[in-house]
């Protein structure tokens, strides 16, 4: 590292809390609330060059970023210990020794490469895809295990749809994306040509993968569809793989990488696996050679020497997301940490910068949320008694975890080198592919985290009946203790109602008690959440983002369900705390508490966006742009005008929707 990289080691961003100075309080609060909250924030915020966006999640994380930083530069003078900081200090030198990565070009992966070359039956390629998959490298289906959605206390073997190098099947098939499709043979062609093709050979090579990954896009599921949870559960048994998907040797796929004995597994899109079996055997074998040649490169140009890092970029982030120039090493190292050994990684940070206070607040936080949700079920109107009585069954047996598990992972048996940075993460995914592929068939533990403690993120997770928070987001702009309650309610208290709705979401309502896909919800109940989700659908769906791109009310769908509950339940939870401490309802900078609610729920999801990246989500992402959950689920809310001094208009009233 030069000293102009290290310079900066201890500079830490300031905290980018709740502020009424991100206001444009010209707007009107009603017809244009996102720039009335967050307007002059808006407009004096650009776009670092590295990102392809930046907004309130952005902030946080670079300041997360340089909190990490700082940690891993002191485990450099320990690097050759056999300790936690040890371990992450090796991996830290290996990523920021570009001399020795540049020195080394493509060997890293010659190996691969030259085990694919020896391919020349279905047999062998298929063992060869094995290979790939436990070095984490991505190649025709996604293999990985989790709770069984049907029997939640085990885990079970999934394999998913995959295959495709561009985000989504939309960019294979849609006029759309032609120029993307353009663009992307051109990058294809250029990795070839610096794996030593010459230039026609690389353009045909291009030109193969491009085929190839049409075909698979074209049979591939589109991402509103992958959101049906028991349209994409379907139980087969171990003895008939042979039968059913014989032609690709899926019986053998799971002999090469040793899973546990089992009776059955879940393909997601059973369709798919027997389109991909066709395809495999319509095209000649050497053709699939050079596809999963790709694959190889593409997993690993990041993590190579500098011209295949550039070129990778100048596609993958510059074309298609819009970002102008790479990210500084440090940061991208610390990204790749984090996502191979991220529980090393938060044991550290937690220690350091997350304290019992914060803790014990959020707990106070989620109780209080819960008893309103709690309230929220047990009087809405339109669900009959018996799914009532399921729902709050269902309820009562919900958990949050905070901060951190209680029990760390063990990173001690992979060998972390300090000069080997593709080494290390290989061998961080053949530890991760191993510890998914053990743990088939046993009982599911309760301390699993999806997230790593420094994400700066939350999740639901509907088959173990839990919200997650780690560390990482209970920080100033969503968690600010020197905060009014009337703000936390309106960020953190936010995030926390959505993520407990999402429990009772068109998907998460599947779920029962137990976290087992079930149908417990009565005839009439389905039917009357179905027809508030269909105008939630059409809500969304009328929204022209770009020219020519609606938000897809479909993919959406969930989220914006939790959205609608975010706001709800969290400001049912300030009225009742401002109850029972009405000395809270007051004005502070001159607004009363039910205004810097939602004004605090909009500045969480202050954004600017590059128009690729925005074009990227609204094709992929299941949430809607960060400007309409600043506002919808506000203007949804039955107290929203009335908060700002306007009585709600019969129009007004005819557009909520009274789905929680």
């Amino acid at each position: 590292m030069t000293d102009d990289e290290r310079k900066d080691t201890n500079s830490i961003p300031e905290t980018p809390a709740f502020s009424v100075g991100f206001m444009d309080t010209s707007a009107d609060p009603v017809s244009d609330f996102y720039h009335y909250a967050a307007g002059n924030w808006l407009k004096t915020r650009s776009i670092p060059e590295d990102k392809s966006t930046w907004g309130a999640f952005d902030e946080l994380l670079e300041r997360n970023n340089a909190l990490l930083r700082s940690i891993l530069e002191a485990c450099i003078p320990v690097s050759s210990d056999k300790t936690v900081e040890g371990m992450l200090g090796r991996f830290y030198q290996s990523a920021l020794d570009t001399q020795t990565i540049e020195n080394r070009k493509f060997e890293p992966i010659r190996g691969l490469i030259e085990r694919i070359d020896k391919i020349d039956t279905i047999d062998s390629m298929i063992e060869t895809v094995s290979l790939l998959h436990r070095t984490g490298i991505p190649s025709f289906f996604h293999v990985y295990s989790d709770p069984d959605k049907k029997e939640s206390s085990r885990y079970a073997l999934y394999i998913d749809q995959a295959g495709l190098s561009l985000p989504d099947r939309e960019y294979y098939l849609s006029d759309d994306f032609s120029g993307i499709r353009t663009q992307y043979l051109r990058h294809m062609a250029n990795m070839f040509s610096l794996m030593g093709s010459d230039g026609n050979e690389a353009g045909k090579n291009a030109e193969t993968v491009l085929a190839l990954e049409t075909l698979i896009a074209k049979f591939s599921r589109p991402q509103a569809d992958l959101r049906d949870a028991e349209r994409n559960y379907n139980r087969y048994r171990v003895d008939d793989l042979a039968f059913k998907f014989g032609k690709i040797g899926l019986e053998k796929y799971l002999k090469y990488i040793q899973i546990p004995e089992v009776d059955n597994i879940v393909i997601g899109q059973p369709e798919f696996m027997g389109s991909l079996q066709d395809i495999v055997h319509g095209r000649p074998i050497d053709d699939w050679k050079i596809y999963l040649k790709w694959n190889v490169m593409n997993a690993a140009a990041s993590l190579l020497h500098s011209d295949a890092e550039k070129e990778h970029f100048d596609f993958f982030n510059r074309k298609l997301l819009g970002q102008e120039k790479p990210e500084p090493r440090w940061k991208t190292a610390i990204e790749m940490i984090d996502s191979c050994i991220g529980e090393a990684l938060g044991e550290l940070y937690v220690r350091k910068h997350f304290g019992k206070d914060a803790r014990d607040r959020m707990k106070l936080m989620i109780e209080d949320i819960s008893d309103a949700f709690a309230g929220k079920l047990s009087s809405l109107a339109w669900m009959g008694e018996e799914t009532r009585k399921l729902a709050l069954q269902k309820f009562r047996r919900f958990r949050a975890k905070i901060g951190y598990p209680d029990r760390f992972r063990d990173y001690s048996s992979i060998e972390i080198k300090e000069n080997d940075y593709f080494g290390n993460v290989v061998r961080s995914e053949e530890f991760e592919f191993r510890r998914q592929v053990n743990r088939i068939g046993k009982q599911v533990d309760p301390n699993e985290w999806y997230m790593s403690p420094p994400t700066v993120n939350a999740y639901f997770s509907p088959t173990d009946n839990e919200i997650v928070f780690p560390a990482g987001i209970l920080q100033p702009p969503f968690f600010d203790v020197s905060m009014d309650d009337a703000v936390n309610y309106g960020s953190i208290g936010g995030v926390i109602s959505h993520e407990i709705t999402h429990g009772y979401d068109d998907q998460g309502r599947k779920y029962d008690a137990d976290g087992n896909l079930k149908d417990w919800w009565s005839e009439e109940d389905r039917e009357e959440f179905m027809k508030r989700a269909k105008r939630v659908v059409d809500l969304y769906s009328s929204v022209e983002v770009l020219p020519g791109m609606h938000i897809n009310g479909e993919l959406t769908l969930g989220e914006n369900i939790a959205d609608f509950g975010g706001v709800s339940i969290a400001y049912e939870a300030l009225q009742r705390r401002l109850e029972r401490q009405p000395q809270s309802r007051r004005l502070i900078d001159g607004l009363s508490p039910e205004q810097r609610f939602f004004i605090s729920w909009a500045q969480t999801w202050r954004l600017n966006i590059r128009d690729q990246e925005s074009r990227r989500r609204l094709t992929v992402d299941p949430h809607a742009p960060d400007r309409i959950r600043a506002v919808f689920p506000v203007m949804n809310h039955p107290d929203f005008e009335r908060a700002f001094g306007r009585d709600p208009t019969g129009e007004d009233l005819a557009r909520k929707i009274a789905i929680w």
